[in-house]
This record gives C-alpha cells, sequence and structure tokens, in this order.
C-alpha cells in the first residue's frame, strides 16, 4: 500500500474503475486498458524520491510498460517533498507538480449556497442527458483552459472517463455529482468515490468558465461531503488542489485543511 494517502486512494479508484496494478521491479504500474490515453490512469509510481542520474532508466521502464505512449507520467510514494530535488526532470521538460493534498472529517456550507441554489439543482448525476451535460463542463473548462490538450482527443478521453465514473456510481462506490441550471446544462461539477477504509476521495472539481465565482463548486464540495457521509459511511474526506490556484482556498474555506504533498512528474506529448 503506498505511503501517500494521495497515490494511496489515486490506485484505489483507478482499481474500481478497472485499471490494472501491478508490482514491478522497484515500483508499481498502473495501466488502464478502457482508456489508453488517460495520463495518469496510464503511469509508474516510484516508491522513493527519484536520484540523481536515474532519469533515463526511469524514462526505460516506462516506455517498457506502455510503449506506444507519446506522454510520460510518473507518481512519487512520498508524503512530504520539499527537499526533493527536482533539477533534473526539469531539464528534460518535465512538469513538476507538487500538489496539496486536503482532509476533512466534514465540511461546512458554503457562504454563497443560499444564493447558488436558488436557479441551480445539485445533485447526483443520473440520466443519459446529464451524463452528456457532464461531457460538455469539461469540454468547455479544457477549450478554456491554460494548456487546452486537442479537442478530439480529449473528447475520446472525457467520454472514456466518464464511462468509468458512470460505471463505479452504478456499483454504489460514488458519484459524479453537479450543479444544473433550469435547461439541463451543467455549470460545475466534482466526482466523490469510495477509497476503502471509510475514506472517500474527490474528483475533477470543475466549474465552466462562464459561471465562475458564484459559489457552485463550494456548494456541490459539501453537497457531496454530507451524500458521501450517508450513503457510504465516509469518516475521512480527502481532495487534492494546485496550490497555485484558487481552488485550495476554497477548500480550506468548506472545512479542509492540508494534511501531506504529492509530487508527480509529467511531460505532455509533442504538439502537433
Amino acid at each position: 500500500m503506498p505511503r501517500s494517502l494521495a497515490f494511496h486512494t489515486d490506485l484505489t479508484l483507478r482499481r474500481n474503475e478497472g485499471s490494472v496494478i501491478q508490482q514491478d521491479a522497484g515500483h508499481v504500474v498502473i495501466c488502464s486498458p478502457d482508456n489508453p490515453t488517460f495520463w495518469w490512469g496510464n503511469f509508474l509510481l516510484m516508491p522513493a524520491p527519484p536520484q540523481p542520474g536515474e532519469l533515463r532508466r526511469w524514462e526505460e521502464l516506462f516506455s517498457r510498460a506502455f510503449p506506444d505512449a507519446d506522454w510520460r507520467s510518473f507518481g512519487v510514494d512520498t508524503a512530504h517533498s520539499d527537499s526533493v530535488n527536482v533539477s533534473e526532470w526539469q531539464a528534460a521538460g518535465y512538469e513538476v507538480l507538487r500538489d496539496t493534498v486536503l482532509t476533512a472529517a466534514h465540511t461546512v456550507p458554503s457562504g454563497r449556497s443560499r444564493a447558488a441554489s436558488r436557479d441551480v439543482q445539485f445533485r447526483p448525476v443520473h440520466s443519459d442527458a446529464d451524463w452528456e451535460a457532464a461531457a460538455q463542463l469539461r469540454m468547455a473548462v479544457n477549450a478554456e483552459g491554460p494548456n487546452p490538450i486537442e479537442a478530439a482527443g480529449y473528447e475520446v478521453f472525457v467520454k472514456r472517463k466518464l464511462a468509468a465514473y458512470r460505471a463505479v456510481q452504478a456499483g454504489g462506490r460514488g458519484a459524479l455529482f453537479a450543479a444544473f441550471d433550469r435547461s439541463g446544462a451543467a455549470l460545475s461539477s466534482l466526482g466523490i468515490f469510495d477509497a476503502g477504509g471509510a475514506v472517500a476521495r474527490y474528483q475533477s472539481v470543475e466549474t465552466h468558465p462562464a459561471y465562475r465565482s458564484r459559489g457552485l463548486a463550494g456548494t456541490l464540495v459539501h453537497a457531496a461531503a454530507e451524500w458521501a457521509h450517508m450513503m457510504m459511511g465516509t469518516r475521512t474526506l480527502v481532495i487534492v488542489a494546485d496550490p497555485d490556484y484558487h481552488a485550495q482556498a476554497l477548500y480550506e474555506r468548506a472545512g479542509f485543511r492540508p494534511t501531506e504533498t504529492q509530487l508527480s512528474f509529467q511531460k505532455r506529448p509533442p504538439a502537433p
């Protein structure tokens, strides 16, 4: 079992979605046959921070595990990464991700919840139309993001990812929540899934660019937590955030507190 709470919950969720997780010689290989272009469904988990001079060996191991992949993604099984030397990876063109892992026993409602809920319904996704609305939301968020992924390829990924969420939800191990307006459009969404041991992990908190700063995501975070306590017996909530993005402050206002740091390296596919 990974020492990192973030990767422990990541691997549990990937397994629930149908990923194959195998222990190799000194590392873990995570493979998602149903979503082969999912970077963080097809990656290697290092048992400890890499040492200087090891980058080429890790890249060879990744190529051996994923010979058709045009990206590289590595997780590091450590709870704290401030002292890890990442200069070799940065010099090789990798993005170094040091995300904040936050936990809470309970959440508090957003200060904007009452206003946000007047014309918006916050609930789990159910119908085919709901799932399609969730897909359209993810496409809109990607299109307006700082590093958008090519639309056709991203649409394939989104459909596969939501199909995995839908299967897990059908099995009673979590749910995708969304904020729907009166027309049925999804304005914000997130997933919350059982990670075992009364732990639930949030996934993919996203809000449509045109509807941000209205309290939608904060309201969803609280609604999903209440649902998880009631439906899954959750006692510990886990969410991961980019410390340089405003979402971490939102989660802290909802009652979460920083617990660990998740360290990973990724190199995107070459530009077409």
